[in-house]
Protein backbone atom coordinates (compact mmCIF):
# COMPACT_ATOMS: atom_id res chain seq x y z
CA UNK A 1 0.00 0.00 0.00
CA UNK A 2 1.31 3.50 -0.78
CA UNK A 3 2.26 5.89 2.03
CA UNK A 4 2.77 9.66 2.03
CA UNK A 5 6.51 9.28 2.72
CA UNK A 6 7.11 6.63 0.06
CA UNK A 7 4.09 6.70 -2.26
CA UNK A 8 5.53 4.24 -4.77
CA UNK A 9 7.37 1.90 -2.40
CA UNK A 10 4.98 -0.95 -3.15
CA UNK A 11 4.90 -0.44 -6.91
CA UNK A 12 6.99 -3.48 -7.81
CA UNK A 13 7.30 -4.98 -11.31
CA UNK A 14 4.89 -7.72 -10.27
CA UNK A 15 2.29 -5.16 -9.16
CA UNK A 16 2.66 -3.28 -12.45
CA UNK A 17 2.23 -6.39 -14.58
CA UNK A 18 -0.65 -7.66 -12.42
CA UNK A 19 -2.43 -4.31 -12.82
CA UNK A 20 -2.22 -4.57 -16.60
CA UNK A 21 -3.42 -8.18 -16.46
CA UNK A 22 -6.32 -7.19 -14.19
CA UNK A 23 -7.49 -4.84 -16.95
CA UNK A 24 -7.84 -7.80 -19.31
CA UNK A 25 -4.49 -7.77 -21.12
CA UNK A 26 -1.73 -10.38 -21.18
CA UNK A 27 1.67 -8.80 -20.40
CA UNK A 28 4.68 -10.53 -21.94
CA UNK A 29 7.08 -9.43 -19.19
CA UNK A 30 8.74 -6.57 -21.09
CA UNK A 31 8.62 -3.26 -19.26
CA UNK A 32 10.23 0.14 -19.81
CA UNK A 33 10.04 3.06 -17.36
CA UNK A 34 9.09 6.34 -19.04
CA UNK A 35 9.80 9.85 -17.78
CA UNK A 36 7.25 11.44 -15.43
CA UNK A 37 7.78 13.90 -12.58
CA UNK A 38 4.67 13.28 -10.48
CA UNK A 39 3.40 9.88 -11.59
CA UNK A 40 5.00 6.58 -12.54
CA UNK A 41 4.61 5.63 -16.19
CA UNK A 42 5.67 2.41 -17.90
CA UNK A 43 5.51 0.89 -21.35
CA UNK A 44 4.42 -2.72 -20.95
CA UNK A 45 4.70 -5.37 -23.64
CA UNK A 46 1.52 -7.28 -24.51
CA UNK A 47 1.43 -10.82 -25.91
CA UNK A 48 0.96 -10.71 -29.71
CA UNK A 49 -0.14 -7.06 -29.59
CA UNK A 50 1.23 -3.54 -29.51
CA UNK A 51 2.64 -2.51 -26.11
CA UNK A 52 0.52 -0.34 -23.83
CA UNK A 53 1.44 2.57 -21.59
CA UNK A 54 0.28 2.39 -17.97
CA UNK A 55 0.23 5.44 -15.71
CA UNK A 56 0.07 5.10 -11.92
CA UNK A 57 -1.16 8.26 -10.23
CA UNK A 58 0.67 9.81 -7.31
CA UNK A 59 -1.43 9.10 -4.21
CA UNK A 60 -3.08 12.21 -2.78
CA UNK A 61 -2.33 14.54 -5.69
CA UNK A 62 -5.65 14.43 -7.55
CA UNK A 63 -9.04 13.21 -6.39
CA UNK A 64 -10.89 10.58 -8.39
CA UNK A 65 -13.29 13.30 -9.58
CA UNK A 66 -10.39 15.45 -10.79
CA UNK A 67 -8.84 12.55 -12.70
CA UNK A 68 -12.24 11.79 -14.23
CA UNK A 69 -12.36 15.39 -15.52
CA UNK A 70 -8.93 14.96 -17.11
CA UNK A 71 -10.01 11.76 -18.83
CA UNK A 72 -13.31 13.24 -20.00
CA UNK A 73 -11.49 16.27 -21.44
CA UNK A 74 -9.06 14.02 -23.32
CA UNK A 75 -11.94 12.06 -24.87
CA UNK A 76 -13.77 15.28 -25.70
CA UNK A 77 -10.69 16.47 -27.59
CA UNK A 78 -10.43 13.15 -29.44
CA UNK A 79 -14.12 13.40 -30.37
CA UNK A 80 -13.32 16.80 -31.89
CA UNK A 81 -10.68 15.04 -34.05
CA UNK A 82 -7.72 16.49 -32.19
CA UNK A 83 -4.54 14.36 -31.99
CA UNK A 84 -4.60 13.67 -28.25
CA UNK A 85 -3.72 10.34 -26.66
CA UNK A 86 -6.68 9.53 -24.41
CA UNK A 87 -6.90 6.73 -21.82
CA UNK A 88 -8.52 3.44 -22.76
CA UNK A 89 -11.98 2.69 -21.42
CA UNK A 90 -11.95 -0.66 -19.63
CA UNK A 91 -15.44 -1.85 -18.73
CA UNK A 92 -16.71 1.68 -19.22
CA UNK A 93 -14.07 3.20 -16.92
CA UNK A 94 -10.74 4.91 -17.53
CA UNK A 95 -9.57 5.07 -13.91
CA UNK A 96 -8.71 1.65 -12.49
CA UNK A 97 -7.31 0.47 -9.15
CA UNK A 98 -5.03 -2.38 -8.14
CA UNK A 99 -3.13 -3.04 -4.90
CA UNK A 100 -4.05 0.40 -3.61
CA UNK A 101 -2.76 2.23 -6.70
CA UNK A 102 -4.95 4.14 -9.13
CA UNK A 103 -3.92 3.79 -12.75
CA UNK A 104 -4.99 4.17 -16.35
CA UNK A 105 -3.93 2.55 -19.61
CA UNK A 106 -3.09 4.28 -22.88
CA UNK A 107 -2.31 3.16 -26.41
CA UNK A 108 1.37 3.56 -27.17
CA UNK A 109 1.88 6.41 -29.63
CA UNK A 110 5.52 7.32 -30.00
CA UNK A 111 7.17 10.08 -31.94
CA UNK A 112 10.06 12.49 -32.01
CA UNK A 113 10.54 15.92 -30.52
CA UNK A 114 8.93 18.62 -32.68
CA UNK A 115 11.07 20.97 -34.74
CA UNK A 116 9.42 24.33 -34.26
CA UNK A 117 12.06 26.28 -36.17
CA UNK A 118 9.95 25.56 -39.26
CA UNK A 119 7.22 28.12 -39.96
CA UNK A 120 5.04 25.36 -41.38
CA UNK A 121 5.33 23.37 -38.15
CA UNK A 122 4.64 26.46 -36.04
CA UNK A 123 1.47 27.19 -37.99
CA UNK A 124 0.44 23.54 -37.66
CA UNK A 125 0.88 23.69 -33.89
CA UNK A 126 -0.93 27.01 -33.74
CA UNK A 127 -3.96 25.64 -35.55
CA UNK A 128 -4.12 22.60 -33.27
CA UNK A 129 -3.80 24.65 -30.08
CA UNK A 130 -6.47 27.05 -31.32
CA UNK A 131 -8.82 24.12 -31.90
CA UNK A 132 -7.92 22.62 -28.51
CA UNK A 133 -8.71 25.91 -26.80
CA UNK A 134 -11.97 26.23 -28.71
CA UNK A 135 -13.02 22.87 -27.27
CA UNK A 136 -11.66 23.84 -23.86
CA UNK A 137 -13.78 26.98 -23.83
CA UNK A 138 -17.01 24.97 -24.15
CA UNK A 139 -16.96 23.82 -20.54
CA UNK A 140 -15.18 24.22 -17.21
CA UNK A 141 -13.36 22.05 -14.71
CA UNK A 142 -14.97 21.89 -11.29
CA UNK A 143 -12.30 19.79 -9.54
CA UNK A 144 -8.95 20.63 -11.14
CA UNK A 145 -8.22 24.14 -9.92
CA UNK A 146 -7.11 27.29 -11.71
CA UNK A 147 -3.87 28.89 -12.83
CA UNK A 148 -4.03 32.15 -10.89
CA UNK A 149 -2.18 34.14 -8.24
CA UNK A 150 -3.93 32.49 -5.33
CA UNK A 151 -3.14 28.93 -6.46
CA UNK A 152 0.38 29.46 -7.81
CA UNK A 153 1.82 32.23 -5.59
CA UNK A 154 -0.08 33.02 -2.40
CA UNK A 155 -1.14 29.50 -1.42
CA UNK A 156 2.33 27.95 -1.98
CA UNK A 157 3.94 30.81 -0.03
CA UNK A 158 1.61 30.22 2.91
CA UNK A 159 2.35 26.50 2.78
CA UNK A 160 6.11 27.09 2.90
CA UNK A 161 5.78 29.50 5.83
CA UNK A 162 3.57 27.05 7.71
CA UNK A 163 6.10 24.24 7.26
CA UNK A 164 9.59 23.71 8.67
CA UNK A 165 11.24 24.03 5.25
CA UNK A 166 12.77 27.44 5.99
CA UNK A 167 15.08 28.29 8.88
CA UNK A 168 13.65 30.93 11.19
CA UNK A 169 16.26 33.45 10.02
CA UNK A 170 14.84 33.42 6.48
CA UNK A 171 11.12 33.40 7.17
CA UNK A 172 10.64 37.17 7.42
CA UNK A 173 12.60 37.80 4.21
CA UNK A 174 10.66 35.08 2.40
CA UNK A 175 7.31 36.45 3.63
CA UNK A 176 8.19 39.97 2.49
CA UNK A 177 9.62 38.84 -0.86
CA UNK A 178 6.61 36.72 -1.78
CA UNK A 179 4.23 39.50 -0.74
CA UNK A 180 6.04 41.95 -3.02
CA UNK A 181 6.04 39.39 -5.84
CA UNK A 182 2.29 38.83 -5.48
CA UNK A 183 1.62 42.59 -5.47
CA UNK A 184 3.67 43.17 -8.63
CA UNK A 185 2.11 40.25 -10.45
CA UNK A 186 -1.35 41.43 -9.47
CA UNK A 187 -0.56 44.90 -10.83
CA UNK A 188 0.65 43.41 -14.12
CA UNK A 189 -2.47 41.28 -14.45
CA UNK A 190 -4.73 44.24 -13.72
CA UNK A 191 -2.93 46.23 -16.43
CA UNK A 192 -3.58 43.46 -18.94
CA UNK A 193 -7.26 43.30 -18.08
CA UNK A 194 -9.60 40.35 -17.50
CA UNK A 195 -8.18 37.02 -18.65
CA UNK A 196 -10.60 34.43 -19.92
CA UNK A 197 -10.21 31.10 -18.10
CA UNK A 198 -10.61 27.99 -20.25
CA UNK A 199 -9.73 24.32 -19.91
CA UNK A 200 -6.08 23.90 -20.89
CA UNK A 201 -3.55 21.16 -21.54
CA UNK A 202 -1.67 22.87 -18.72
CA UNK A 203 1.81 21.43 -19.35
CA UNK A 204 2.29 21.94 -23.07
CA UNK A 205 6.08 21.74 -23.35
CA UNK A 206 8.04 20.03 -26.11
CA UNK A 207 8.25 16.78 -24.14
CA UNK A 208 4.47 16.43 -24.22
CA UNK A 209 4.21 16.96 -27.97
CA UNK A 210 5.38 14.08 -30.16
CA UNK A 211 5.80 14.32 -33.93
CA UNK A 212 5.45 11.64 -36.58
CA UNK A 213 5.18 11.75 -40.36
CA UNK A 214 1.45 12.32 -39.81
CA UNK A 215 2.13 15.40 -37.68
CA UNK A 216 2.04 16.20 -33.96
CA UNK A 217 0.05 14.60 -31.18
CA UNK A 218 -0.34 15.64 -27.54
CA UNK A 219 0.19 13.45 -24.49
CA UNK A 220 -0.12 13.82 -20.70
CA UNK A 221 -3.04 15.99 -19.61
CA UNK A 222 -2.17 15.36 -15.95
CA UNK A 223 -1.72 19.11 -15.32
CA UNK A 224 -4.89 20.20 -17.12
CA UNK A 225 -6.48 23.15 -15.33
CA UNK A 226 -8.53 26.26 -15.91
CA UNK A 227 -6.33 29.12 -17.03
CA UNK A 228 -5.49 31.69 -19.72
CA UNK A 229 -4.67 30.37 -23.19
CA UNK A 230 -1.09 31.69 -23.05
CA UNK A 231 -0.27 28.94 -20.52
CA UNK A 232 -0.24 26.46 -23.41
CA UNK A 233 1.96 28.73 -25.54
CA UNK A 234 4.80 30.07 -23.44
CA UNK A 235 6.56 26.74 -22.85
CA UNK A 236 6.79 26.23 -26.62
CA UNK A 237 8.38 29.63 -27.24
CA UNK A 238 12.15 29.66 -27.91
CA UNK A 239 12.58 32.84 -25.84
CA UNK A 240 10.49 35.41 -23.90
CA UNK A 241 10.85 37.78 -26.86
CA UNK A 242 8.99 35.30 -29.06
CA UNK A 243 5.83 35.92 -27.05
Amino acid sequence: MPTSDAPYAGLSPDVILDAVAAAGFEPDGRMLALGSYENRVFQVGIEEATPLVVKFYRPGRWSNAAIAEEHAFAHELVAAELPVVAPLRIGGRCLLEHAGFRYSLYPRQGGRSPELESRENLEWMGRLLARMHAVGSRGAFAERGRIDLESFVRLPARAVLASDLLPATLQRRYRESTAVLAERLEARLEAIGPLRQIRLHGDCHLGNVLWTDAGPHFVDLDDARMGPAVQDLWMLAPSPAAL
